[in-house]
């Protein structure tokens, strides 16, 4: 798992989140890192009450923060800054282009703390940065594998090489469902506990089949047959058919696959000549919906079945 590394010059480099920072004070503090892709409006912490600061979130000051420390006498407003600056915050951000006190951008200055400054409503740039810091900042790993939306369900597919992954994630597209990633899929964590699944950049919309070479998918099929990202939801491992292999053939007993601490429901399907692997896979992402929707028919049969050996039990039926 890669741990991503962001810095407050890397929010003033950002030309792709429109962010629109840029610095006023505190340029001795662009190397501070970023952390947490959670952020902070400082509040009571501008009164003195530092109890529940966090230090290594961005704090926000918009305009109800701006006009606060306006209104308090510039003593006492001073003495509070510089006991707030005394921590060691990572960063300021001045929301709807205010122009913040001087006693603020000096108090930054001094303990080497970046005070930028967006023109953006202050709810749009929380917005804006949330983004921009849970992409950047949240786990991300690479698994190999195909990632394909099968009826609005991820379904990302494993196996050794060579098992037909690709093979499948091809004919599913025949059948009108949609390639995220083949080959090396990026999987990034998303808060709270779902995980998000993406090709990588030189592989984005292709697809290699064994005698065939490197396929465009967009290009043959068209923009509705590709999607750039997809939350996964299911896994699903091709293995090679063992007859001294016991395989779940009920599916009462639902597995769980980790990725980035989400567990994932899992299944393990055995590959044999003859098996219709396709219709097989689309199954599964149909029987995931059926079981979102409170239905479980392996669960709803063995009960029903315990109730019919129970009620031929208490009528002395012989089978």
């Amino acid at each position: 798992m890669k741990t991503p590394v962001l810095t407050i010059q890397d929010l003033l480099n950002d030309a792709e989140y429109g962010l629109d920072l840029t610095l006023l004070a505190g340029d001795g503090g662009l190397s501070n890192a970023v952390g947490t892709p959670r952020i902070q409006k400082p509040g009571l912490a501008l009164a003195g009450f530092t109890e529940h600061l966090h230090t290594d979130r961005i704090q926000i000051l918009g305009n109800t923060e701006i006009s606060f420390l306006r209104s308090l006498p510039e003593e006492a407003s001073r003495r509070h800054l510089q006991e707030l600056c005394a921590f060691p915050i990572i960063c300021f951000v001045v929301t709807m282009a205010l122009d913040p006190p001087e006693y603020l951008v000096r108090a930054v200055e001094k303990a080497g703390i970046p005070l930028l400054r967006t023109s953006h409503l202050t709810s749009t740039f929380i917005s804006l940065l949330s983004k921009y810091l849970e992409d950047r900042l949240l786990p991300v790993t690479h698994v190999h594998g195909v990632l394909v939306d099968v009826l609005g369900v991820g379904v990302l597919l494993l196996g050794k090489s060579g098992i037909g992954k690709s093979e499948c994630a091809l004919d599913l597209i025949l059948r009108g469902h949609r390639l995220v990633a083949d080959d090396v899929v990026r999987i990034r964590k998303k808060m709270p506990a779902t995980v998000v699944g993406s090709a990588t950049e030189p592989l984005q919309f292709h697809m290699e089949i064994r005698g065939l070479g490197i396929i465009n998918i967009r290009d043959l099929f068209g923009v509705s047959a590709i999607r750039e990202k997809k939350m996964i939801n299911l896994v699903i491992e091709l293995v090679e058919w063992d007859a001294g292999q016991e395989y779940d053939r009920l599916g009462i007993d639902e597995e769980k696959y980790s990725i980035l601490d989400a567990e994932l429901r899992y299944l393990k399907i055995p590959v044999r000549h003859g098996r219709n692997m396709t219709s097989i896979i689309e199954v599964a992402a149909r029987n995931f919906l059926l079981k979102g929707m409170g239905h479980n028919t392996a669960r709803e049969f063995d009960e029903h079945l315990l109730e019919r050996m129970e009620a031929r039990s208490l009528s002395g039926e012989v089978e």
